[in-house]
């Protein structure tokens, strides 16, 4: 039997109660992968998305933290893949958090924890379809929820090789993103790729008084300083040759709403040339992410002889991200002054990607947001995030159509202290699912 859009709507409806005391119980799991934290979380963390799952009548595996499940659906019906992650950034300063990171709090219609934008909602919003629709699914599904994408997802090509045939489908919906406003929804359409990398510089043995010693002996501070400085010409735009990325984007994305939403403080001049959403979408960015150095209180008066930085690059669609890496470490190695040692090393790297604009899937996936959101036509925008797995899963199933949707918006502070979903929004993304699977079938 095929569910209505109304039927779909009334089981919405009656399954959100649960959904979101689900989506509370998920948040209060400090799943966190980075070193240096408790990893039983995160394993705790698969356990709980597994026993959802299980509510839902599938049978999941637990492979490297991730949550792998699989279902049949009528004959002659499509595959449907159903992703999300499960685990979280780290919560930073709890000073700066409103309430406690991982206790669910609403306020003024916002849901606050740390995982309730990103990713946890894309979780409950699978499952909320699934539940909806119950023992009467209209397509097969393969729910593959993630515990490392945070961390750079480094198991994710031992979970490809092992359940490859477990993980095949014709559709893939990755629900990691946002939408362009509250009340106006989005597919993900281009994903900038990634490279995180540290770059160390060395020009003594141990530390010196800077008395005895200061003035011929350059200290590394001042070294490290001088080459991350060339990484940006004088209007900020990166100065990196080969990273690519002089197309343009066609959303217009004002300045005074990117200010607004990014916090950028008055009087302080944006970086780059071309428009907005351009910088942000289709140009590469760099960024210094934090410097290993003696703290500026408490510093003695030596010259410091080794300096570390952790350098981030947002790579363009349509430039390779091994390319943009090898040119990115050829350009610290050849700018360090004054004959310095350095090191370059690479720590994750992931692809650009673009999603397809056109097709009956795409088709599919728009007729489900413009009816969960009222009517409203879906905006196709670029995100200068990344998900590497979209570029893996690409080169995997080189036939499935991959959308790229979430429960996100302008004002999640996704990655931030005070992360939140818009109760309302997240509500009609459970139902955008649920049409989409409906929409699918047909």
């Amino acid at each position: 039997m095929t569910l209505s859009e109304q039927d779909l709507r009334a089981a919405i409806d009656r399954e959100l109660p649960g959904v979101r005391a689900d989506l509370e119980r998920l948040v209060r799991i400090p799943g966190i992968a980075f070193d240096g934290f408790d990893h039983g979380e995160i394993r705790r963390s698969a356990e709980a998305v597994a026993d959802l799952l299980r509510g839902c009548g599938l049978e999941p595996v637990i492979s490297h933290d991730a949550v792998i499940a699989r279902r049949p659906g009528p004959p002659g019906s499509p595959t449907v893949m159903l992703y999300a992650h499960h685990d979280v950034q780290p919560a930073g300063d709890r000073a700066l958090w409103s309430s406690d990171p991982f206790e669910p709090a609403e306020r003024d219609g916002r849901l606050y924890g740390r995982g309730t934008a990103d990713d946890k909602s894309g979780i409950m919003a699978h499952l909320a379809a699934l539940r909806a629709f119950g023992d009467d699914l209209p397509v097969g599904v393969v729910v593959f929820v993630e515990g490392e994408e945070e961390y750079g997802s480094r198991s994710m090509p031992a979970i490809l090789r092992e359940h490859a045939g477990d993980l095949r489908a014709d559709v893939i919906v990755i629900a990691d993103s946002t939408n362009w406003d509250l009340g106006a929804p989005a597919l993900t359409t281009s994903l900038r790729g990634e490279i995180n990398c540290f770059v160390k510089v060395r020009t003594l043995r141990a530390a010196v008084h800077s008395g005895i010693y200061g003035g011929p002996a350059p200290d590394a501070l001042t070294v490290l300083a001088r080459l991350l400085a060339t990484l940006h010409d004088a209007d900020g735009t990166p100065a990196v040759a080969g990273l690519g990325g002089s197309g343009d984007a066609a959303l217009d994305y004002p300045e005074d709403r990117y200010r607004r939403l990014a916090g950028v403080l008055d009087g302080v001049h944006l970086i780059g040339t071309g428009s907005v959403a351009g910088r942000l979408w289709a140009k590469p960015a760099i960024s210094v992410l934090g410097i290993t150095a003696p703290p500026a209180e408490g510093a003695p008066n030596a010259i410091v002889p080794t300096a570390k930085a952790k350098v981030s690059v947002r790579v363009p669609p349509g430039t390779d991200a091994r390319t943009a890496w090898e040119a990115v470490r050829a350009h610290l190695e050849r700018n360090v002054p004054w004959g310095a040692q350095a090191s370059v090393t690479l720590e994750v790297i992931g692809q650009p990607e673009r999603m397809p604009t056109t097709g009956p899937v795409v088709d599919a996936a728009r007729a489900a947001l413009r009816a969960a959101w009222e009517g409203t036509e879906p905006v196709d925008m670029g995100l200068g995030g990344s998900i590497p797995l979209v570029a893996q899963l690409r080169e995997l199933y080189p036939d499935a159509t991959i959308l790229v949707t979430g429960a996100e918006d302008p004002y999640s502070s996704t990655h931030s202290p005070d992360e939140s979903i818009d109760v309302s929004e997240f509500a009609r993304i459970c139902l955008a699912e649920a049409l989409l699977l409906r929409n699918l079938a047909a």
